[in-house]
């Protein structure tokens, strides 16, 4: 899986897979991919035939719920499946977000009871029933059929067309004008919704959008942009002269009578973003659903920790490596010959005048991170080697590996820790599944990983591969 910076240009190609969405989110829509981009720092990867998008806020990813083309449940499980292998690959936190309430019974099952899950209410969408407001029929509506009829009474001549590209001019002095009379609350946030409706307004026919506006007197009075997803038509933007009494629900009848088919079975007017002005207007016009938003954060097991365990064996401690020690762990870190098979260069990462200080502060800094737990090895109170618990992942996976310096060799140690290190993961971090990996010379490896309980799963041209589970 590989994910790619959205572009304006890119979002178009997404169109297939966001036309195809039944979410009843506006999230899920090319207008809004296209107005918010530069916000959402947004990425898309495609797997299989779905397609994922994802978010970035502060350095912390945030993954949408995958799309499938085709509505195959099974492409977006494996397409899950995917995901969760490279945020560990990548070390990167699998946070989910705008996930519909229909997708919470596939995902809260697949992370156990290890799920922080939140449903803001100023980001839910406003959903409605499109024949309401076709009629604006029964008593619960007669607020806004009082002020259509006062609309239609004052301005005769009212009506709606379809937008075309040579209207941008127009439209954009129609823009001039609304943000000059009614942009009081000056907010970034609505600052920067009128700077993206100028910016789509080019763009509305590539990508498909329903645009119309209302002129009154051969003056653009009010003006929308819609969007069809499914069965609902996402109303994306809709801005109006509130001199004229009644225009907004003039509007929006008018929108769902010309340009909302039988098939638009639902109207979604988006979120009020926490402000209650905008609620109560939305509010009032008596929406079916508040459409939920879930977000998911998936603990992974070394997330619950807060310090360093304490893993004692016949003859070992595994435990935090002090400060007593720092010299020695920088010797069996710097042992070229011993760790010719650890798998990592620590050269790599280290600075040009290495001080022994900085082995130790890495141990430190990866269990902050929560990205391994490295345990020193200590036999009668002396440091002997070290055994950790890493590349965690989301279905209650880890990979392990131990290290003993050479004069401790050949006693049966390292199986000792392997064997003490996996049933600590299993009955307190609670894994499903330990694995590790040897480099194929070093045999004395691959027998000390059998021979405390690891079964052979595969190899290739570099690793054989094991792993282990608590019913082994």
């Amino acid at each position: 899986m590989k994910f790619e910076k959205l572009r304006k240009e890119d979002i178009v190609t997404l169109l297939p897979w966001l036309r195809r969405q039944n979410t009843h989110i506006s999230n899920y829509s090319a207008a809004f991919l296209f107005m918010w981009h530069r916000h959402q720092n947004a990425w898309f990867a495609t797997v299989g035939d779905c397609l994922i998008l994802r978010e970035q806020f502060v350095k912390m990813p945030y993954f949408y719920y995958p799309i499938s083309l085709s509505g195959s449940e099974e492409e977006e499980r494996a397409a899950i499946s995917a995901l969760e292998e490279y945020c560990r690959e990548n070390k990167e936190r699998l946070h989910f977000t705008n996930v519909p309430k229909n997708k919470l019974c596939e995902l809260v099952p697949r992370y156990g009871a290890d799920v922080h899950i939140s449903n803001l209410r100023k980001w839910r969408d406003f959903l409605y029933r499109t024949e309401d407001f076709r009629s604006f029929a029964g008593g619960k509506y007669s607020g806004q059929r009082n002020h259509i009829n006062k609309f239609k009474k004052n301005y005769p001549d009212a009506q709606m067309y379809p937008f075309r590209q040579e209207d941008v001019g127009e439209v954009l002095k129609f823009l001039d004008a609304y943000s000059a009379v009614q942009l009081s609350k000056d907010t970034f946030l609505a600052k920067e919704e009128l700077r993206a409706v100028r910016e789509v307004l080019p763009f509305i026919e590539k990508l498909d959008l329903v645009g119309a506006y209302v002129r009154i007197g051969g003056k653009i009075v009010s003006f929308v942009i819609g969007e069809k997803c499914g069965d609902m038509m996402i109303v994306v933007v809709e801005k109006a002269l509130r001199e004229y009494e009644g225009i907004y629900p003039a509007t929006a009848q008018m929108f769902a009578n010309n340009f909302c088919g039988d098939e638009i079975e639902y109207l979604n007017r988006e979120d009020d973003a926490g402000d209650l002005g905008l609620r109560k207007s939305k509010m009032q016009y008596l929406p079916c659903e508040l459409v939920d938003k879930y977000n998911l954060a998936i603990h992974r097991p070394i997330d619950t920790l807060s310090k360093f365990p304490e893993i004692r064996t016949q003859r070992l401690v595994l435990k935090k490596i002090g400060k007593e020690d720092t010299a020695e762990y920088a010797r069996l870190a710097r042992d070229e010959e011993l760790n010719r098979y650890w798998g990592y260069d620590w050269k790599k990462d280290a600075p040009e005048d290495v001080s022994d200080e900085w082995f130790l502060k890495d141990v430190y800094t990866d269990f902050k991170n929560k990205d391994e737990i490295r345990l020193g090895i200590y036999s009668e109170g002396t440091l002997i080697g070290e055994a950790t618990l890493y590349n965690f992942g989301y279905r209650a996976e880890a990979e392990f590996g131990v290290r003993v310096s050479k004069e401790y060799q050949g006693r049966g140690f390292a199986k000792e820790a392997a064997i003490g290190l996996c049933g600590y993961g299993f009955s307190v971090l609670n894994l499903e599944r330990i694995e590790a990996k040897c480099y194929k010379p070093n045999q004395p490896s691959a027998k000390m990983l059998q021979a405390s309980g690891m079964r052979p799963c595969g190899e290739d041209e570099t690793f054989l591969y094991f792993y282990k589970t608590a019913a082994m």
